[in-house]
């Protein structure tokens, strides 16, 4: 490959993917050029994109930061990069760092958009981060305490990144709730109660909705204690969803709160901006258990053929880790 090209995964049509020849510009003063050493697959959020399900009301809300092109397509989308600096300041040539940045081989960024990654934090595992990220906002969003009773409805890799961070507080009794039984051993390792909906608890402090289906949130209602309160995590594209607010919403005084990402937690705003709370999460990554979470591994060049399988794969997949070496 030429020093200033690239190959880039662009969804050309919705449901339908391929890899593209880029150029690459020489990296500015300000700027950094990464070889990419992997991605990761957000399957919920990159399923709905790839289908070309996105709200025509909210495709400029959507934009990654780095994305091309526009929705429904063609678009080059994707924010979970881990790679090496071959150009740029020398404090960051040959870190390994991440970026929001899509499935590609090589890109050239401002400096100031890459994060450097903690010395104990492997690139297998960073590919999590923005994951992990969306599940620290989701918290700061509706905290949990000590003692709290918690139940995360949905045990994808958000839910479960939910679950566990919910778990290191202290007294905190935290179960995972999903329809596949395969995820009780994800949830011991990393150290949370598990049930199958029939199973799940009740009275819940908190609730946390993160299966991305209609029926999750309905359970989701039924486990919440007076006056608890339930965090929707999910997103749902273009699909509509009705909530069953006549049975015995009103009497147990429920409240529930939407979470997302794309702006820092109320609670948190006036001290904290993306960057602090994304180097928050890749410090948090220091922890091996969390391996659980990367549940298949593909070659780049498989991208095209990779995604639609991972589309249908349904409750099979938690995080995707795409390699380019």
């Amino acid at each position: 490959m030429a020093e200033h090209e690239a190959r880039a995964f662009w969804i050309a049509a919705p449901g339908r993917g391929e890899i593209r020849d880029e150029p690459l510009p020489p990296a500015p003063d300000d700027g950094v050029v990464v070889r990419t050493l992997y991605s990761g697959i957000s399957r919920g959020t990159e399923s709905i994109v790839f289908q070309g399900r996105v709200p025509p009301g909210e495709r400029e809300r959507m934009r990654a930061p780095f994305q091309a092109g526009a929705f429904p397509a063609p678009v080059k989308y994707g924010y979970s990069n881990v790679g090496v600096v071959e150009e740029g300041p020398r404090r960051l040539v040959n870190r390994h760092v991440f970026a929001l940045y899509p499935h590609q081989t090589r890109y050239c960024v401002p400096a100031a958009a890459v994060h450097p990654l903690p010395p104990r934090v492997p690139p297998e595992r960073a590919v999590l981060a923005a994951n992990l990220e969306t599940a620290i906002n989701g918290l700061w969003d509706t905290p949990v305490l000590v003692g709290d009773r918690v139940v995360v409805v949905g045990a994808g890799a958000v839910g479960c990144l939910v679950g566990w961070l919910a778990g290191r507080i202290p007294g905190a009794e935290v179960t995972l709730v999903d329809v596949n039984p395969s995820r009780a051993e994800v949830a011991a390792a990393l150290g949370v109660a598990f049930a199958v909906p029939d199973f799940a608890p009740d009275e819940a402090d908190l609730v946390v909705h993160a299966s991305g289906s209609q029926s999750g949130l309905e359970l989701a209602l039924s486990r919440a204690g007076f006056e608890a309160t339930v965090l929707e995590m999910s997103w749902y594209g273009d699909t509509a969803v009705s909530l069953p607010l006549g049975e015995a919403f009103h009497a147990r005084r429920l409240t529930i709160r939407s979470s997302q990402v794309g702006h820092v937690a109320v609670s948190k705003r006036a001290r904290w901006d993306t960057r602090r709370r994304l180097g928050l999460a890749l410090a948090l990554l220091d922890e091996p258990a969390l391996d659980v979470l990367i549940t298949g591994e593909s070659a780049f060049d498989e991208l095209p053929a990779v995604l639609p399988q991972l589309v249908s794969a349904g409750d099979r997949t938690l995080c995707h880790r795409i390699r380019y070496r």
